[in-house]
């Protein structure tokens, strides 16, 4: 059984990281969606809040499961006995990155490779952090995000306010 490892912080998943879940679950016999909890981040989203909603957004998803680590991935990756970690790529300035996180992260485990899957065009100018911002100020990201993202942006940065 092929295993493969889509780590991100997902504060908020987008319909970018849906479409690479989606495309990614494809290619591998099970998918494993993992929540990356950074307590040196700080999150528009609890971890509970984004496991609830990833949990939701890949319901019907039969070989994709979602968790949540705090830590290497690699370590991660090792005890989920995965060999593939999946990164979707916009653009040149994440590739990069990509690429050298990819070389450290095989300097760590040598077993472990980097699949990189580049985002559909519709989705290449979907960033968390700026459609965050954009919610923040009111804007319409209902293009951008799942429903249910929608509505907790929403409700989140109501609460914000008041």
């Amino acid at each position: 059984m092929t295993k493969a490892i889509f780590p991100g912080s997902f504060d908020p998943p987008t319909n970018g990281h849906l479409n690479i879940i989606q495309r990614a679950s494809k290619l591998f016999d099970h998918l494993d969606v993992v929540i990356a909890v950074n307590d040196g981040k700080k999150c528009l989203f609890s971890q509970e809040e984004r496991l609830t909603m990833m949990n939701e957004l890949i319901k019907n998803i039969p070989n994709v499961s979602v968790s949540t680590y705090s830590g290497l991935i690699v370590n991660y990756a090792k005890m989920a006995e995965a060999k593939v970690l999946i990164r979707g790529i916009r653009n040149s300035v994440d590739f990069s990155y990509e690429f050298d996180l990819s070389l450290m992260n095989h300097t760590l485990d040598p077993d472990i490779e980097t699949l990189f899957i580049p985002t559909e065009q519709k989705y290449l100018l979907l960033k968390s952090s700026s459609i965050k911002e954009l919610a923040r100020f009111g804007g319409d990201v209902s293009t951008m995000v799942p429903p249910i993202v929608n509505v907790a942006l929403k409700n989140k940065y109501q609460n914000i306010k008041n």
